[in-house]
């Protein structure tokens, strides 16, 4: 151990630390009392006269006052607190595990119904502590431990309210954004659908892969308080749909449209699954990768008792190559550690026989009665391919879901075209997404899809004019964006010349130029006060105007237009800036010219800049 670490704290051993950060350590104890071992979370006494300290110490002793009522399988128990001249500490259960968040960075990817049974377990920890009066407030992987033997547990109880305190006022907006719901982002006093809600967040993002709402606080604000995620099953094939409307519902803007509680979730949930058949059936990611380095990460708790099982006798929700790890429950945020179809056929009627007439001389006894044929099987009735409107819904949705892309194109009768810019880490799962929506099967016309990825700082200048860069647009609306000659790619010293097709309602444009670097230029207009355009085009890099050539820092950089039909600027009295400064002030720009009716359209297209062809 490190100089200055305690040898013991209260009756506790300190054993070794497990991890350190800027307000305390985590150690491994041991209770000589009960002999067991014990994680030991620790925040310093001597910063509490200050402001973030005092809030700090606030927290701390509040997640030893909610999780210490709470006894249950599925949540990381508090056993004890104390202090002493220089530390306050909380000693915890000691889980070997890791935490969700974890497992989701690594690539872990889980089928539906490994989803479905880790929510079930979550969500009976989360019953548990709204029936004891504790508001979580803060659920999302980072929180969820998952034990080495497949069990989940609720941790950090840090943000927690209790409901028979006064910690928490309404007008404090706490919580992490992406999970946070409409409620908590408005301040307003929250219960425990707010929990509800960050469930299906979490739920959403472990049958996708993805989270619902992504982007810049400001931007994952706006799409929980005004859009609608995509339906999961819209995302990924191997989601059933009946798992929508419950996603939905746990996901509801408001807050008397959700669940009432975590056992109606969990209700509604289990009477989505299929019959399990064999109680020895493993649940297992759809692709697991094993993490040698993993074992190296050290953290707090050994589970106090048997977690609820999702019914049907689910074995461990992870199996396969993930390696056995000790994690600290509860510290997120405290420290930084080191086929084919088949078609019935139809049933063949049997022939009649035709019978030869004897001679009227002798009898013959009347034939049996033969028993009708029976009735053929109808054969299956093929749906029919959807429609080119379907078609585009379902691409509307899936773009909607990403945070850093930007798509356009065209499905029509015979087919079509959906073509944009994507960042690089999400690319694959996003294409693939995006050609499941439009894929209609047999009898549909193919829909392309062409998307180019990215790895620049150009992610805040999508979230800028996406909403303004409709998937699908009609004719003459669409602000059409392209170098002469469609160009993609410049060789040093080569001209740039930019071309757009206006709406045709456009009287005013702008165009700037967004290195690799992050540098901004102005492109158009060059001039504080410039008329309002009256051509439906607009060429830029060709005298009497200015001229610009590819040249140093090389890279893949992006230009981004606007199109408004009332005057703009995103940077006053600036030709250049950074991506950092231009993204916000576009934001505010076209947020305030929407507000005041003005019609916007916005487009960016990718340019790779090299040294030589």
């Amino acid at each position: 151990m490190a100089a200055g670490d305690p040898t013991a704290l209260g009756k506790y051993t300190i054993v070794r630390p497990l991890g350190r950060g800027a307000m305390g350590v985590v150690y491994e104890g041991f209770d000589p009392v009960i002999d067991r071992r014990v994680a030991i979370k620790t925040v310093r006494l001597d910063r509490v006269d200050e402001s973030e300290g005092a809030e700090d110490l606030l927290r701390f002793k509040r997640e030893a006052q909610a999780a210490g009522r709470l006894t249950h399988p599925n949540i990381v128990g508090v056993y004890d607190y104390g202090e002493t001249d220089e530390l306050a500490f909380i000693v915890m259960e000691f889980v070997e595990g890791d935490t969700l968040k974890s497992l989701l960075d690594r690539g872990e990817r889980f089928t539906p119904a490994a989803a479905v049974g880790m929510l079930e377990s979550l969500l009976a920890g989360l019953a548990y502590s709204h029936e004891h009066g504790v508001i979580h407030r803060d659920i999302k992987p980072a929180n969820v431990m998952i034990t080495r033997d497949g069990r989940v547990k609720l941790a950090d109880f840090g943000v927690a309210r209790i409901e028979s305190s006064s910690l928490t006022q309404a007008g404090t907006m706490i919580g992490t954004p992406s999970y946070m719901s409409p409620e908590q982002f408005m301040g307003q006093t929250i219960d425990v659908r707010s929990d509800i809600y960050a469930a299906g967040v979490l739920l959403y993002q472990l049958l996708t892969g993805d989270k619902p709402f992504e982007g810049s606080v400001t931007s994952i604000m706006h799409k929980v308080l005004n859009t609608e995620a995509p339906p999961p099953s819209a995302l990924s094939v191997a989601v059933d749909p009946a798992l929508d409307a419950v996603v939905a519902r746990a996901m509801a803007k408001r807050p008397e449209a959700r669940f009432a509680t975590a056992r109606d979730f969990a209700t509604a949930l289990r009477a989505t699954e299929a019959p399990v058949e064999d109680d020895a059936t493993m649940i297992r990611p759809l692709a697991t990768r094993p993490d040698p380095a993993a074992a190296t990460r050290m953290a707090a708790g050994v589970a106090a008792g048997v977690a609820t099982a999702p019914r049907g006798g689910r074995g461990p929700l992870i199996a396969g190559g993930v390696a056995a790890v000790l994690v600290v429950a509860g510290v997120a945020g405290f420290m930084v550690l080191g086929g084919h179809a088949t078609h019935p056929v139809a049933a063949s009627h049997p022939a009649k026989a035709t019978a030869t007439p004897p001679p009227a001389s002798i009898p013959v006894p009347a034939p049996a009665p033969t028993p009708a044929p029976a009735p053929a099987a109808k054969a299956a009735a093929v749906p029919a391919p959807p429609s080119p409107a379907q078609l585009r819904a379902r691409a509307i949705a899936v773009a909607a879901s990403a945070s850093c892309a930007l798509v356009h194109g065209t499905i029509g009768a015979d087919g079509g075209d959906l073509a944009g810019l994507v960042r690089a880490d999400q690319h694959g799962r996003f294409d693939r997404a995006l050609a499941t929506a439009v894929d209609g099967g047999a009898g549909a016309p193919p829909v392309h899809v062409a998307l180019r990825d990215f790895t620049g700082p150009y992610c805040g200048m999508i979230a800028a004019i996406k909403p303004y860069a409709p998937v699908f647009a009609a004719p003459g609306e669409r602000l059409a964006l392209h170098l002469a000659g469609h160009a993609t790619r410049l060789v040093k010293d080569q001209h740039i010349v930019v071309e757009l097709g206006l709406p045709v309602w456009a009287r005013y444009a702008e165009v700037d130029y967004v290195s690799s670097s992050g540098a901004t230029y102005r492109l158009y207009p060059t001039t504080p006060t410039p008329p309002a355009l009256t051509a439906s085009t607009l060429v830029l890099g060709k005298p009497p105007g200015p001229i610009w050539a590819a040249g140093k820092p090389y890279g893949t950089d992006m230009i981004v237009a606007i199109a408004s039909s009332a005057p703009i600027d995103t940077m006053p009295a600036a030709q250049a800036a950074t991506v950092a400064t231009l993204a916000p002030a576009a934001t505010t720009a076209l947020t305030e010219l929407q507000a005041n009716g003005a019609k916007l359209a916005t487009a960016a297209i990718l340019v790779d800049t090299v040294r030589s062809p």
